[in-house]
């Protein structure tokens, strides 16, 4: 009867320390839960270079072993947070079978790390080669250059945009445009908005 009588009057007594323990703890508890997750010191959640690369010349074979692409520049940085390439001074070329070569280079650009979207910035200069006519169904065509300030590639679309100020010249003339859409499959133009130029008109053969 004296020892539980003792005890009891032990656990009494550390009661208060016992039930400020428990809020002290289940404070602990809630703050870790809506606190935001600590960075990493490794830099991966920063949008920091891994690796680079000085005068880089990489080119992209189908599977015929024949170039498709040819991507040159004074350098490259990739990232590893969004898997990205950024690039100095860089020279884009993209090629067909039966379609005209397209050419882009600028002072700065970046590629997406599955190689489908390509961003050029400043003074942005663009040629879609000429192709001469080959066959009773295919007619030639000139070539035609885009010199702008931005333009998205987008290589596997054979497209090119951009929502900037934008010159076109071609053999029949030069167009100012703010925003195209060139679509080197179609052999297509779309003009966006604020257009304004001179073409002369296309001789038809008789």
């Amino acid at each position: 009867m004296d020892r539980t009588r003792a005890l009891i009057d032990r656990l009494t007594a550390w009661s208060p320390v016992l039930l400020l323990g428990g809020l002290a703890a289940l404070t602990y508890w809630l703050d870790a839960q809506v606190q935001a997750p600590v960075l990493r010191a490794d830099g991966n959640a920063r949008h920091d270079p891994d690796l680079y690369i000085e005068n880089i010349r990489a080119v992209a074979l189908d599977v015929d072993g024949r170039p498709r692409q040819l991507l040159k520049a004074e350098r490259a940085d990739h990232f590893p947070d969004d898997d990205t390439t950024q690039l100095l001074k860089p020279s884009l070329m993209l090629t067909e079978p039966g379609k005209p070569a397209f050419h882009v280079k600028a002072n700065q650009g970046k590629v997406s790390g599955d190689r489908q979207n390509a961003w050029f910035t400043g003074g942005v200069q663009a040629v879609r080669e000429a192709q001469p006519a080959s066959g009773k169904d295919r007619d030639a065509t000139g070539a035609v250059t885009l010199a702008t300030e931005y333009l998205h590639v987008l290589p596997q679309q054979h497209k090119v945009v951009t929502d900037k100020p934008v010159t076109v010249e071609e053999p029949r003339g030069i167009i100012q445009s703010v925003g195209i859409e060139l679509d080197t499959d179609a052999k297509t133009i779309k003009l966006k908005s604020s257009v304004r130029g001179t073409l002369q008109p296309q001789m038809l053969n008789k």
